[in-house]
């Protein structure tokens, strides 16, 4: 992580994480959280497990219901979910392609790419 603060603007994520062809891309990593912007297209599918860290996902782009710890709930751009580390959770009935950030904290101990 620099030193100093970093600017990211969500249309050049979004255009480098096509061009990746990959669900998950990392942005930022520090020594107590990562970030990264993760892409479902609509009517896909979410392979996630859980994580070992906990997660915060803000809703940037799309629609679709998540489901966490027994719980569901429609989400669209400006929703936000807190997952605790471990907790089994999912998005499903993406009906627009969902552009979601995803905070780790700590920062996310699988491989970059991997949020699967």
């Amino acid at each position: 992580m620099p030193d100093g603060p970093e600017f990211h603007e969500f249309a050049q994520l979004a255009e480098r994480g096509d061009a990746t062809g990959q669900r998950y891309l990392e942005f930022l990593r520090g020594p107590t959280m990562s970030v990264g912007l993760y892409t479902l297209a609509a009517d896909g599918q979410d392979p996630q497990q859980p994580h070992a860290e906990d997660e915060l996902y803000i809703v940037l782009a799309g629609r679709a219901v998540v489901h966490a710890g027994g719980a569901s709930r429609p989400v669209g751009p400006g929703s936000i979910v807190y997952v605790p580390a471990e907790v089994p959770h999912r998005f499903t009935d993406i009906t627009e392609d969902l552009r979601v950030a995803v905070v780790f904290a700590p920062p996310e101990s699988r491989p970059t790419g991997a949020a699967e």
